[in-house]
């Protein structure tokens, strides 16, 4: 079989050359024990702004197991793991970040167990310890709530996976743009596994998914995946609407049967404000899932690539040197 490594790189020039080397040396494990019979590394370079291409691009000249590719602009990770996916020749292909948090000692794993007969290997945390107690805690909660919302997630699974081409043709007739790969992979119905491991702290650099981008990439799986906001949104229209009659119907007893009523703005304008807030809130989830509509009827490419180096697999012929550095 013929395995590739998939990794988008972001501003990873100090962390790709070690990376690589150490990516290399999983597959060259594999290559002496004749597990698997090419390999090619696949490097994604999305729109860095420091050296990350460069280097990719010296690696590719030096050494005949790496494939560099160029986006013509930073598209996001998840356009940039669609264009490795899509360019990359493996019977087998595993798809890891590039900062070493991945295990690249799991990759034999992987492919053990996908020559059994798993189309697609999941790559599953043990622990989050490497985390912050806000990352663990806000994690929990996001897995829970999309469980609640009916979107089948692999809990604490990342972009950490093997696929099969069968399933990664499956994932070619997927054509939104509005793409979260981690909800989207396990739709597709093949025969899977799960294998574990501890991921580590980066090597390097600094992370590319921040407090807010986080927030936001959390926030695109919900709405790519699920319509219970929508729904939401008409349960507590109903909701407010009987709590105003409520109040209505308490407004006017006190009026009308007691001597208690005080003049005043408060049981009219607080209601309003409350209720406008509400509506507000409500245009703003359904004008989120307007803005998909219209991001995907404009059918613009997810991903476009600005060059790429030149196609090499490492075959048998090579396995002694690959084993030597």
């Amino acid at each position: 079989m013929k395995l590739s490594i998939v990794m988008p790189c972001l501003n990873e020039a100090a962390a790709i050359e070690k990376s690589v080397a150490c990516v290399r040396g999983a597959l060259s494990e594999l290559l002496s024990s004749t597990q698997i019979s090419s390999a090619e590394i696949v490097l994604v370079d999305d729109g860095s702004t420091d050296q990350t291409w460069e280097l990719i691009s010296q690696l590719s000249k030096n050494d005949g197991i790496v494939k560099g590719i160029k986006l013509a602009r930073n598209f996001g990770h998840q356009p940039a793991l669609l264009a490795g996916l899509f360019r990359s020749t493996g019977d087998a292909v595993i798809t890891m970040d590039a900062d070493l948090q991945d295990d690249p000692s799991l990759i034999q794993v992987m492919v053990t167990a996908f020559q059994k007969g798993s189309e697609i290997v999941f790559a599953v945390r043990d622990d989050r310890a490497s985390d912050s107690f806000f990352k663990r805690t806000s994690a929990l909660f996001y897995y829970n709530l999309m469980k609640k919302l009916g979107v089948n997630l692999i809990e604490n699974h990342a972009d950490f996976r093997l696929m099969s081409r069968r399933a990664i043709d499956h994932l070619k007739e997927y054509p939104e743009r509005n793409i979260f790969l981690r909800g989207i992979v396990p739709m597709l119905g093949l025969n899977s596994t799960i294998v574990r491991y501890r991921r580590a702290a980066r090597i390097a650099g600094f992370t590319k998914y921040p407090l807010l981008k986080m927030l936001a990439f959390a926030w695109e799986g919900v709405t790519s995946f699920s319509i219970a906001p929508l729904r939401l949104i008409t349960l507590a229209g109903i909701g407010f609407a009987l709590g105003s009659l409520s109040i209505t119907a308490w407004a006017l007893w006190i009026g009308l049967f007691t001597e208690k009523a005080v003049p005043g703005w408060t049981s009219t304008v607080a209601p309003l404000y409350f209720l406008g807030g509400i509506q507000l809130f409500a245009l703003g989830v359904v004008g989120e899932y307007a803005a998909k509509i219209y991001l995907e009827t404009k059918r613009r490419p997810s991903f476009q690539i600005e060059t790429e180096t030149t196609d090499r697999l490492i075959s048998p012929t090579v396995k002694e040197g690959i084993s030597h550095h």
